[in-house]
């Protein structure tokens, strides 16, 4: 860990070009992905890759909280240049973007009360209400299920606000990334829920870049590739 922090010091410092890149980030996400401080990003995977990434192309970096109904919007305008830890398969018209390769992947899985059964499929679902993130995409399935309103969709502010909504069981379930539910739970130890083991989705984690991007999408690419390949990036997914 003191190696890494070493590392992100040095990427501060050494960055001399007079532009930003500018990296989007969606607070609800929660770490290891992001950590929000003052309505500011601070700490989290997001930010550490946007750090060492945006030193290595000699540009600083800056970071813009984007909702997830906005993100064409502050692409397009080029209010941010690149977002991270999405999919092509969340935006409408992914083929205006560039993407980079998948950098790491995530799964989608429930959150339970410990009282409540294990869930095995979708049809499980079906009548309850589960707490969501406002403006994500689930399957396509799931995604069905909450338009047909076969299944109750409530958005929830935050992690901690879902959390206690579930321990009092006035939500079913909670569906969110495996890895930020993990963490969520370690800072409740004692909280009467479980993950449950049925994965509902498994998924690539990409970068999508502005059409206003200030260098080219190679270069990016290069740098988010040796980022992954050298380990780099999972040492950051691991040190939360």
């Amino acid at each position: 860990m003191r190696a890494l922090i070493t590392i992100l010091v040095a990427a501060c410092s050494l960055t001399t070009h007079a532009e930003e890149l500018r990296w989007g980030f969606a607070s609800a996400d929660g770490l290891p992905y992001v950590e929000v401080k003052d309505q500011q990003l601070r700490g989290g995977v997001i930010y550490q890759l946007g750090q060492l990434a945006s030193q290595k192309l000699g540009y600083s970096a800056e970071f813009v909280e984007t909702p997830n109904k906005r993100i064409d919007e502050f692409m397009q305008r080029g209010r941010i240049h690149v977002i991270c830890n999405s999919n092509p398969q969340w935006m409408d018209r992914p083929e205006r973007y560039h993407w980079s390769e998948a950098l790491y992947s995530e799964e989608d899985v429930l959150l339970l009360h410990n009282q409540q059964p294990p869930i095995n499929n979708l049809n499980q679902l079906y009548g309850k209400t589960i707490g969501t993130q406002l403006g994500y995409v689930y399957s396509e399935a799931l995604m069905e299920a909450f338009a047909k309103q076969q299944i109750i969709r409530q958005d929830l502010r935050d992690h901690s606000a879902g959390l206690n909504l579930l321990s009092k069981q006035r939500l079913d379930a909670i569906i969110d990334m495996r890895r930020p539910l993990n963490l969520a739970l370690r800072k409740q130890r004692g909280a009467p829920l479980q993950l449950n083991p049925w994965v509902i989705e498994r998924y690539g984690m990409h970068c999508t870049y502005s059409p206003k991007l200030p260098v080219s999408a190679e270069q990016l690419d290069k740098v988010l590739l040796e980022l992954r390949d050298q380990g780099t990036l999972e040492q950051l997914l691991n040190a939360t």
